[in-house]
């Protein structure tokens, strides 16, 4: 089996030192929240209002 090192693709990004990304899976479309402050971090899917992972369509528009 092939692996794709693109699978994810960054679509939001703010900060420096504190950071907030989202990150969206290409093959499954759920997003993600990368949170890091300063040498800690961590990822989370993001929820909808029903409390389901938030998928975007695919495939992801430029």
């Amino acid at each position: 089996m092939e692996h794709d090192t693109n699978r994810f693709e960054k679509i939001y990004s703010h900060g420096l030192v504190t950071v907030n990304e989202i990150w969206v899976d290409k093959e499954t479309g759920v997003n993600y929240l990368w949170h890091k402050d300063a040498n800690a971090g961590g990822l989370t899917p993001l929820l909808d209002k029903t409390g389901r992972p938030f998928v975007t369509p695919l495939p992801l528009k430029k």
